[in-house]
């Protein structure tokens, strides 16, 4: 029996809406192979990616009508995962393929990999930032082919950002401030706080934009938010010194959320759907395109060292890394995750 790595019976984010268009989508996911596209009420719709007939992807087919037609053989299948007709066939009795709840909620598409009868869409999380006029978005989407736990142990610790990210966002003053990490019911929450330091370049930028001085001393703060099943939200900024850091009033401060959706695309390879949320200039589109660009090029940063580490790991399986007071919310986000799959598993035994 192969050993399960990640929760089943809960929401990933699949894609945005714009990715899936008049053309299927083809896209894995918890080791699935599906198929994406949308019905004839523009509902978005996810199938095995599986032919009944010959087993061909039917994401190598069109869309006609808001129905999927396999470009094999022209067969049609429902948005039920049942075949509803094929040329000069009787289709009454073809097995049917597994359709799988999907959900457009808060700009993203987000799918049930799991028990199908387990569905429950109460627990796609409330993104009040996605839904607010008083919050700019901005993000993109990477493939990145490592265990989808290095990308959450890197966001849990943002101390490599004075080496990965220091042309932008990284700065000496992170290895020295001290991390704290506590487990808040279902959620790992691990903060810094470096007061009276000067901004990174990234923070210069982003103090300018939203009309303050940038050559003055801040308080910034970094606090990462771990939710299962493999989200991460980070509250990021900086504050004019002396005005409350993070509980700073909005005039003297400029702050944001780093938005990480990491989706298992297999066992050694992930959907990453990252962005930033906002909460200055919210109606400033080239600050927003601006900020997207500067982030997704910070992200390809975290890219590189990933893939390598991964590699890294799999020639040298047998080596044990190290756990420091720094990796803390990694490690406990692991124990979240280690745990919700073991109910899960007992739960269906």
């Amino acid at each position: 029996m192969t050993a399960q790595h990640f929760c089943l019976n809960t929401w990933y984010v699949a894609a945005t809406p714009d990715e899936i268009t008049d053309k299927p989508l083809a896209r894995t996911i918890c080791n699935i192979r599906l198929v994406f596209y949308r019905d004839q009420d523009n509902q978005a719709v996810a199938l095995e990616d599986f032919c009944p007939h010959r087993g061909a992807p039917l994401s190598l087919g069109t869309v006609e009508d808001g129905r999927l037609v396999c470009g094999y053989h022209g067969l049609k299948m429902g948005s039920k995962g049942k075949t509803e007709s094929m040329p000069n066939q009787r289709v009454e009795k073809f097995p049917c393929i597994t359709a799988y709840a999907v959900e457009e909620r808060h700009g993203f598409i987000w799918i049930w990999p799991g028990d199908q009868s387990q569905v429950d869409r109460n627990l796609i999380p409330d993104l009040l930032w996605a839904n607010s006029n008083d919050w700019a978005y901005g993000g993109g989407l990477y493939h990145i082919h490592c265990d989808y736990r290095l990308m959450i142990d890197n966001l849990m610790d943002l101390t490599h950002e004075t080496y990965v990210h220091a042309s932008s966002i990284g700065q000496k003053e992170i290895d020295e401030a001290p991390v704290s990490t506590k487990i808040d019911g279902e959620q790992v929450v691990t903060s810094r706080y470096m007061d009276g330091v000067y901004a990174p370049p990234f923070w210069k930028m982003a103090l300018r934009a939203n009309d303050l001085a940038d050559d003055v001393l801040v308080d910034r703060w970094q606090i990462c938010r771990f939710n299962l099943p493999s989200q991460i939200l980070i509250e990021v900024g900086v504050a004019h010194q002396g005005h409350g850091g993070y509980d700073a009033p909005s005039d003297v401060k400029a702050n944001s959320i780093v938005v990480d959706f990491i989706t298992p695309e297999t066992d050694d390879s992930i959907l990453y759907f990252w962005g930033m949320a906002r909460q200055f200039k919210a109606d400033d589109q080239a600050l927003t395109d601006q900020i997207r660009d500067g982030q997704g090029k910070i992200f390809a940063e975290d890219l590189e060292m990933l893939e390598q580490q991964q590699r890294n790991l799999t020639l040298y399986p047998d080596k044990q890394i190290l756990k420091l007071d720094i990796d803390s919310g990694g490690v406990m986000s692991r124990k979240l995750i280690t745990r919700a799959i073991k109910k899960e598993q007992l739960a269906s035994s």
